[in-house]
C-alpha cells in the first residue's frame, strides 16, 4: 500500500496535469486521496491555490467532517469537501476522486440524453455511468447521501449541469478514467456538430467494449499487462518531471 508521502506526490501530480491539459478553472474543482489508516483521512488542494501551484508538501489533510488535520492556517473549498467526502464516506474502494468543470464536460452534463455510447472510450462506459441532478452549489451537507447514492458501485459519475467525476482505487485509476471520459466527451459533441446521424454499435459490440474497457487500469501489485500498474500515468509524471518537477516538494 502506498504511504501519505507517496499518495502525496501522486496527487499533486493529478493536479499538475489537470492544468497541463486544460481542465483546471481557475481555482475551482477538487481531486482527493484517502491516506491509508482507521482515521478516513484524505488529501484536498489548498483553498486559493492554482492547480499549477499544487505540491506534495501544500496538500491538505481532512476528516470526514471537514475539520483540517495539522496546520490550521490552511483552508480548503466547502463546496469540494461536500462532494468527495460524501465518496469517500461510503467508497472505501475509491481511493482518488476526481471531479472536473470542463467545456465538453458540463455541456455533455447538460445534455438530456447524457454521455452516447459512440465513440472507443465511450462505448468502455456503455451501461457504467451514473448520474446526479443539479441541486445547486454543493454547500448542503445533506446532499452527500443523495449523490452518494446515485453513484452506487459506479466509478463514472456526470453531474447534471455541473460536470465530470471519476473514481479509482488509485490516483492513476481515477486519472485515465477521467481522460477517457473528458476524450468522450469532447469526441461527442464534435459528432453532434455535423447534425449528421450518429452510428451506435450494436449490443453485442457495446458488451464486448464495457468488459475490456478497464484491461488497462490494473490495481497495485497485480499482474497485468505491464511491469508498471499503469504505464499512462507513469508516462505523464516523467513529462511533469521533465517540465518541472517542483509538484514533488
Amino acid at each position: 500500500m502506498p504511504t501519505e508521502a507517496e499518495l502525496r506526490v501522486d496527487l499533486a501530480a493529478a493536479y499538475r496535469l489537470i492544468h497541463h491539459f486544460g481542465w483546471s478553472e481557475l481555482i475551482w474543482t477538487h481531486t482527493t486521496v484517502r491516506v491509508p489508516g482507521p482515521e478516513h483521512h484524505f488529501l484536498i488542494n489548498p483553498y486559493g491555490y492554482r492547480f499549477d501551484e499544487v505540491r506534495a508538501s501544500n496538500l491538505v489533510k481532512v476528516d470526514l467532517t471537514g475539520r483540517i488535520i495539522g496546520d490550521p492556517a490552511q483552508e480548503i473549498n466547502p463546496a469540494g469537501f461536500v462532494i468527495h467526502s460524501a465518496i469517500h464516506l461510503v467508497r472505501p474502494d475509491a481511493g482518488c476522486v476526481m471531479h472536473t468543470h470542463t467545456v465538453a464536460g458540463m455541456a455533455v452534463a447538460a445534455l438530456a440524453c447524457g454521455l452516447l455510447p459512440i465513440s472507443m472510450y465511450a462505448l468502455g462506459y456503455d451501461g457504467a455511468v451514473a448520474y446526479h441532478d443539479f441541486e445547486g452549489p454543493s454547500l448542503d451537507p445533506d446532499e452527500r447521501a443523495r449523490l452518494a447514492a446515485n453513484l452506487g458501485r459506479q466509478n463514472i459519475l456526470i453531474l447534471r449541469n455541473h460536470g465530470l467525476l471519476t473514481c479509482g482505487e488509485t490516483v492513476a485509476q481515477a486519472f485515465v478514467r477521467m481522460y477517457r471520459l473528458e476524450r468522450a466527451c469532447q469526441v461527442q459533441l464534435a459528432a453532434q456538430a455535423t447534425g449528421s446521424p450518429l452510428v451506435i454499435p450494436p449490443d453485442p459490440v457495446r458488451r464486448i467494449s464495457r468488459e475490456r474497457s478497464d484491461v488497462f487500469l490494473q490495481a497495485e501489485g497485480s499482474q497485468g499487462y505491464s511491469r508498471d500498474p499503469n504505464p499512462e500515468f507513469a508516462a505523464m509524471k516523467r513529462l511533469l518531471d521533465q517540465q518541472d518537477p517542483s509538484y514533488r516538494e
